[in-house]
């Protein structure tokens, strides 16, 4: 999404951020893009919605923010919304159906996006040699965890599926998650590879794929109930320090505490000692990037703020691995 605002190619663009969990980690990344005007406030371009998976919040969250945004849209030409990534893509797209919404917008297009490394070493989706040959015995294969679920409904719902982290991965490592991914998708659902989210825009946008009209064609294991659940023991813990720490050491600390319990995604802000600037740190399964967005303004706490999500996960079990031994 960063890529995409730094390149818009002229297009007025306002972001919905679906955060899951209490700190806005995701929303903070996107404001320090600097791509807004002199005269535009980020605030106002990049909102934030932070009560919930947003499949489950959709009257109360999302009808009224996308009420106000629709007032602005003789000064815009798209709304991206970045759900979190446990929300079913069917509750939102059926509420551009409403009539408070129908009449100023539709559903351009989904986008469903894939970590090439994490699928290839089975952290979502189980070993792909095991699942292939299952399904070759029987169609009617059974879920081991409700993620796979979860990615079969995001795949199902896909007109375009990007690729991401394929320069973690061989060639040949490549070729063998996508050729099974081709068949998890519809008919004519392409992948895309992209390194480090650098996709053009002119991919991303104008499908005028109407997906609100056809929802019938996007297959979902939760057509026939009412209401969806998710599942419960999923969990989201946030840590906020007043503590600095040298980034290798943070990784290694955050690398043994996703081997002892099972935590999917990590993100966050970190203080580094003697750095004027915030680095972000993301982590899927083993696998961590960092980078530095931006300098800590004037009047902000030099503060070190994770989230962590995962399944039963427990502050207290957290919190203490990562400040041993620090001085």
């Amino acid at each position: 999404m960063r890529h995409l605002l730094q390149n818009n190619q002229g297009r007025r663009i306002a972001v919905l951020v679906n955060e899951f969990g209490e700190v806005g980690i995701d929303g903070e990344l996107l404001k320090s893009c600097q791509v807004c005007d002199d005269d535009e406030d980020p605030n106002t371009n990049i909102l934030e919605l932070a009560n919930g998976c947003l499949c489950c919040t959709v009257q109360e969250e999302f009808l009224p923010t996308m009420q106000e945004l629709l007032k602005r849209r003789d000064r815009l030409d798209c709304i991206l919304i970045e759900t979190s990534g446990l929300a079913l893509p069917k509750p939102l797209v059926q509420a551009f159906r409403w009539p408070e919404i129908r009449t100023g917008a539709t559903v351009d297009g989904v986008v469903t996006v894939v970590d090439c490394e994490a699928l290839a070493n089975g952290q979502f989706v189980g070993n792909l040699d095991a699942l292939e040959a299952q399904r070759q015995a029987d169609d009617s294969l059974e879920h081991e965890t409700p993620i796979e679920e979860l990615f079969e409904d995001q795949s199902a719902c896909a007109d375009i599926v990007l690729l991401t982290k394929v320069d973690q991965v061989d060639l040949k490592t490549q070729n063998k998650v996508q050729q099974w991914l081709q068949k998890e998708l519809p008919n004519g659902v392409k992948i895309v590879p992209c390194k480090q989210g650098e996709i053009s825009p002119d991919l991303l946008l104008g499908f005028n794929a109407a997906v609100e009209d056809n929802l019938d064609s996007r297959p979902s294991h939760h057509d026939t109930e009412e209401d969806h659940e998710h599942d419960e023991d999923i969990t989201s813990v946030h840590i906020v320090l007043d503590q600095a720490f040298d980034p290798a050491e943070l990784v290694s600390r955050l690398q043994s505490l996703v081997q002892q319990h099972e935590i999917y995604r990590i993100k966050g802000f970190v203080a580094v000692p003697n750095k004027a600037m915030r680095l972000v740190v993301q982590g899927v399964g083993n696998r961590f990037d960092t980078f530095y967005d931006r300098l800590w303004q004037a009047d902000e706490p030099h503060q070190t703020r994770l989230v962590f999500i995962g399944r039963s996960l427990q502050q207290s079990q957290i919190s203490p691995a990562l400040l041993a031994d620090c001085a």
